[in-house]
């Protein structure tokens, strides 16, 4: 397709029935248009093949038309976790609504404040979404020196400025220890995330919170790293213990479903001598054998909602924090009853 052949904003406008400046509008995600309106937009855009010039909207207003993710994790460990494609893809929908890109970087933790400050100094980014929220981090100070908008997942627990997706994981958690409580488990483990991680800390916390609520004993805890391989290892140690749990609640299905393969090795059947819980209710939680209790998150509609949140920002609106659905947990198969000689024991 030739330039002359490409579509442009007022063919947009003609097939929308709208003026070129409402289009305008629209397409840069602006305040002003009807939902209805910047739909009906949108879709005569990509029927028509419209796509921006970003070139020339950049040098326009002095914007790059772009948004930021750091990632200071290990690349095998993102491939594996169905967390941050489900995040990406969400931001992306809205991303590609609204004629903006994604900078991704993943880099190890000793080059993350590089990382931003590099994506600032270029002017690559007009603003940063903020994942794996840390114990007192340090990335809101940095970030408000830089200048640069920002939305977190989750509300950190130090001052900030930015708006956050109000990601809450305690009900999950305190769900699926009142549910193995209820069937009548006492010695209830964690395999827990990283203890730097919030998410990582407010899910233990909440472990142990529930069990305070339901009048049972502090349960054993193991940190783990969220991956398979933590998982299995954590898995190891619980089952090795001299007074093994009956029921484990884990703080991610990928740790989850490795402890189900270790619990094979072992000779532990679930749920007849062990239940498990995970937590984020991936694709894989309704198909392993025994099918996965698991906490049901929406990490796609965070991206969506974070990326809409973080562009009004950027366009100078007024965003409060977004409050999305609370996890829930998914009942299956992978719980059940303590084992009888159990029960008895603790009558």
């Amino acid at each position: 397709m030739t330039r002359a052949d490409r579509p442009t904003i007022r063919d947009v406008a003609r097939a929308a029935g709208v003026s070129k400046g409402t289009v305008s509008f629209a397409l840069n995600g602006r305040p002003g248009v009807s939902e209805d309106t910047r739909e009906r937009i949108l879709a005569a855009a990509r029927d028509l093949g419209w796509t921006p010039s970003t070139k020339a909207r950049a040098l326009s207003v002095s914007r790059s038309f772009a948004v930021g993710l750091v990632l200071a994790r290990e690349p095998e460990l993102l491939g594996a976790d169905p967390f941050f494609p489900s995040f990406i893809a969400g931001v992306e929908r809205t991303l590609s609504d609204r004629g903006q890109a994604l900078v991704l970087q993943v880099v190890p933790a000793s080059e993350e404040e590089a990382g931003y400050r590099r994506l600032a100094g270029a002017g690559r980014v007009d603003g940063v979404f903020l994942l794996d929220l840390r114990v007192d981090d340090p990335r809101m100070a940095l970030l408000e020196e830089l200048g640069m908008p920002a939305v977190s997942i989750a509300r950190p627990d130090v001052p900030s400025g930015f708006p956050a997706v109000l990601v809450d994981d305690r009900p999950g958690i305190a769900a699926a220890v009142e549910h193995l409580a209820g069937l009548g488990h006492r010695h209830i483990a964690h395999v827990a995330g990283p203890a730097h991680f919030l998410h990582g800390s407010r899910r233990r916390r909440a472990f142990e919170d529930a069990l305070a609520e339901a009048g049972l004993p502090a349960g054993p805890v193991v940190e783990a790293d969220f991956s398979a391989a933590g998982g299995a290892a954590a898995t190891r140690a619980l089952l090795g213990a001299d007074n093994r749990p009956t029921a484990i609640v884990y703080s991610n299905d990928l740790m989850a479903i490795a402890g189900l393969s270790v619990a094979v090795e072992h000779g532990v059947a679930v749920p007849a001598d062990l239940s498990v819980t995970g937590f984020d209710n991936t694709a894989l939680a309704a198909y392993v054998t025994p099918p996965l209790t698991s906490v049901r998150t929406d990490p796609y509609r965070w991206g969506r909602k974070a990326a809409e949140a973080l562009l009004d920002l950027i366009d100078g609106g007024t965003v409060d924090d977004v409050p999305v659905p609370a996890a829930q947990l998914v009942i299956r198969a992978s719980t059940a009853p303590p084992p009888p000689a159990v029960r008895t024991e603790k009558r």
